[in-house]
């Protein structure tokens, strides 16, 4: 939910109208709209690229993953791995562009873990993975953008840990 959204809920249920501190937060979301709609051009833009770097990176560190016997071992389940990727980048731009955590948390992490625990995938090895997806994703940002994008991956990471 944006900040927008919470001010106006919040000053609802409470009958009133937004606060100057409230205003202040939509004032300043507001400001930085235009830089995180360019993190997740870049990021959108990008996605097949990131992948593919992170998914290097991630096999060079972990061999183990894709040798007989490992998560990611055939074409089946290295595409399962790879899928997963995107689909964690596109749930990390919906929280840059929204400027909160809170489309991540409800859309993606609710039950994350339990889910991987389920299927056999260690849980270590998908926060790994999202290490490399965030290296290879803020490589391509300049360091303001990254500086702002960088949280949200760590909030996938810490999530999962």
């Amino acid at each position: 939910m944006t900040v927008v959204s919470q001010v106006i809920l919040k000053s609802d249920d409470e009958l009133r109208y937004p606060s100057s501190g409230e205003l202040k937060s939509i004032n300043d979301f507001l400001k930085t709209g235009e830089q995180r709609m360019r993190i997740v051009a870049t990021l959108a833009e990008n996605e097949k690229k990131i992948v593919q770097e992170a998914t290097k990176q991630l096999w060079q560190k972990r061999p183990d993953f894709i040798s007989p016997g490992g998560n990611a071992y055939g074409e089946r389940q290295r595409a399962l791995c790879v899928r997963d990727y995107g689909w964690y980048l596109r749930l990390i731009t919906y929280g840059v562009l929204a400027g909160d955590k809170e489309p991540i948390e409800s859309i993606g992490l609710i039950g994350v873990r339990e889910m991987y625990n389920s299927l056999g995938v260690p849980v270590p090895g998908m926060v790994e993975a999202i290490g490399c997806l965030k290296a290879a994703s803020l490589q391509l940002l300049s360091r303001d953008d990254a500086a702002k994008a960088a949280p949200f991956f760590d909030y996938v990471i810490q999530a999962m840990s």
